[in-house]
């Protein structure tokens, strides 16, 4: 199992949690200071802050920790940066696990009674906590406290631990997988929506102060507009600019510079790259546009199933280039236009899902 204890204070900006103290890597230190440790540092989910701030506020008045917290949408929106926020606000430790890193029931019991008073335990991808894993965090949510088993056979015996008051972050892309009875534990549950380009273009202002890279609005905003609606990916695109902006430019990022990275990592003006239009392309040569179903097109391209799913068709069907029918994908007319394909198809043929 991996877990590991930190204040909110050695988070870095892409979800890993670094020792302060370790200087092995200068990009790790560097990233360190990316991350916003407030709530009025972090830039977007406007509904999703202004909520928070009232539980944290609420929380805080009583002198109680914060109902537990599942917050899902795509990757890279910032959930882990949210849970470090909670535990910075509240003024507790955070511990970090993720669904996967939890084998045994031991193990999240050894998580769960090594936690202070009012800390926040956070578990990435939540969804894919194990059957037995989750009936031990039952009645630890609900009770504060968990039951074990002593011995076997007749003399097995029940006994209850209480647990210090904790709070419970679990982050998912995957909503739909976690089981009612876990979900309807989570007394606050939270939607991390896709951000606007203004919002990512302030995030890259932001990301590029800190990290002291000259850029001016132009090409803050020409990286934040093919960023796919993710800080995760502005921020990764911001560090490549800064590459071209230092060999080939005068060390500013301009709109012109922006461009030419982003052209050099072939990542077009809506932010789709190789894999986006191979994706498309395959679709409508060989099958038509579709419907197609997900495991043939990641046959076809080589690609997971389960990362086509989670980080690409959803912006792709945010810009309507693609749809999920009850047959299959589909690829819209806009999708054949922005590939420069001729749309042959009818689609008032097609049978949209909800």
């Amino acid at each position: 199992m991996n877990t590991s204890t930190f204040s909110p204070e050695d988070m870095d900006f892409e979800g890993r949690y670094v020792d302060p103290h370790y200087s092995g890597q200068e990009d790790a230190s560097v990233e360190l200071s990316l991350r916003p440790k407030t709530l009025n540092d972090y830039i977007g989910q406007e509904k999703v802050k202004e909520n928070l701030k009232i539980y944290i506020d609420a929380a805080k008045r009583r002198g109680e920790p914060m109902d537990h917290v599942l917050l899902y949408g795509p990757p890279g929106l910032g959930k882990t940066t949210l849970a470090g926020i909670i535990a910075s606000e509240m003024g507790v430790n955070i511990r970090v696990t993720s669904g996967p890193a939890i084998e045994k029931q031991g193990d999240l019991v050894a998580l769960l009674t090594n936690l202070d008073d009012g800390d926040v335990l956070f578990i990435d991808e939540i969804h894919r906590l194990s059957k037995q894993i989750e009936e031990i965090l039952y009645p630890a949510m609900e009770d504060g406290a968990v039951d074990l088993i002593i011995g076997k056979g007749p003399s097995a015996q029940s006994i209850r631990l209480d647990l210090p008051r904790f709070t419970l972050v679990g982050a998912t892309t995957r909503a739909g997988q976690i089981a009612a009875p876990l979900r309807d534990r989570f007394g606050v549950i939270l939607r991390l929506e896709l951000y606007t380009p203004d919002e990512l273009a302030g995030i890259v202002k932001r990301s590029a102060g800190v990290l002291d890279i000259g850029i001016d609005e132009e090409g803050a905003f020409e990286l934040a507009s093919r960023s796919r609606g993710t800080p995760r990916i502005a921020n990764r695109l911001l560090k490549r600019a800064r590459d071209f902006a230092e060999v080939v430019g005068n060390g500013t990022i301009t709109k012109e510079t922006a461009e030419l990275a982003l052209a050099r990592m072939e990542i077009d003006p809506l932010g789709l790259d190789n894999i986006d239009r191979l994706l498309l392309t395959a679709m409508i040569r060989n099958y038509n546009g579709g419907p197609v179903g997900l495991d043939t097109i990641a046959a076809a391209i080589g690609e997971e199933a389960i990362t086509i799913e989670d980080v690409y068709e959803p912006y792709l069907m945010q810009i309507g280039f693609l749809s999920r029918t009850p047959r299959g994908r589909v690829v819209t007319p806009a999708g054949y236009k922005h590939l420069g394909i001729p749309y042959q198809g009818k689609i008032e043929q097609i049978k949209f899902e909800d």
